[in-house]
């Protein structure tokens, strides 16, 4: 499609302020109101010709419907399941994504809650802020050796699986799209998800939310894990079954949960 000339620019999520400002020289006028209910949220967006958004704000059809002038939305951020691609392209509206701009960070991120589910380092902090010194209680586990199951093999989970290969971790991973040729080139190895859930020592996931994936870990599967397993989620919420974790957290079906998103 073929763009008209942007003016005007609402930022409803909170971004570092080198945004506005790349905004800003480039000649739009930039509003920034992160946290806008969503009557506001229609109210404020009948003007504007872009929208930039993170997570929080839901770009959901009655939003472009209330969107008179508006021509692109851009979400910070890698995928779009905030936003109602469907209704956006019946309105000749353009979504577009930052696939490769938090890459990176939300690998990194991962490792570290791999790390500290493995050591138990926020439990041995905050026992050491109660006065405590329980050396034995949070002994924790060495990753080397250990399995650590990747689901989704995109840009973030391969930068997690080559990052914890380095620790001396085996790791092996499901996606429906990379092909087994290309994830052993850096050093994962495919195997269908019932041969994944035994073999596991750590989970972790870096899938979309869509239909397939929502409630990917779930009672059932949790039941087809090793005992003890230990799960992380730094991808969306809702890929994980937060009741049947809990259910698995409090049986020691799981051992141990690291989560930076949520289902609400």
């Amino acid at each position: 499609m073929a763009l008209g000339k942007l003016q005007k620019v609402l930022i409803s999520d909170s971004l570092d302020p080198c945004c506005r400002e790349i905004l800003q020289a480039g000649g739009l006028r930039v509003q920034e109101k992160p946290g806008l209910s969503k009557d506001e949220l229609l109210r404020e967006i009948r003007d504007c010709d872009g929208l930039i958004v993170r997570s929080a704000t839901k770009v959901t059809a009655d939003v472009l419907e209330a969107a008179e002038r508006l021509q692109v939305v851009g979400r910070a951020g890698t995928g779009v399941d905030n936003v109602d691609v469907e209704a956006a392209t019946r309105k000749g509206v353009l979504v577009m994504n930052t696939p490769t701009g938090n890459s990176l960070s939300a690998a990194e991120l991962t490792c570290g809650m791999i790390l500290c589910l493995a050591r138990q380092i926020p439990q041995a902090a905050a026992s050491m802020k109660e006065g405590k010194w329980d050396r034995k209680k949070y002994m924790g586990t060495e990753l080397n050796g250990k399995t650590l199951g990747v689901l989704g093999l995109g840009r973030i989970g391969r930068e997690v699986a080559t990052r914890m290969q380095a620790f001396g971790m085996k790791t092996i991973g499901y996606d429906p799209i990379i092909t087994p040729e290309a994830s052993a080139a850096f050093g994962v190895e495919q195997l269908p998800l019932e041969q994944i859930w035994p073999r596991c020592d750590f989970i972790t996931v870096h899938t979309p939310l869509l239909p397939s994936t929502m409630g990917l870990l779930n009672d059932s599967t949790f039941a087809k894990c090793r005992r003890g397993v230990q799960v992380v989620n730094c991808a969306r919420g809702g890929i994980v079954d937060e009741g049947a974790l809990l259910r698995a957290l409090q049986s020691g079906q799981c051992g141990g949960a690291a989560l930076d998103v949520f289902t609400q």
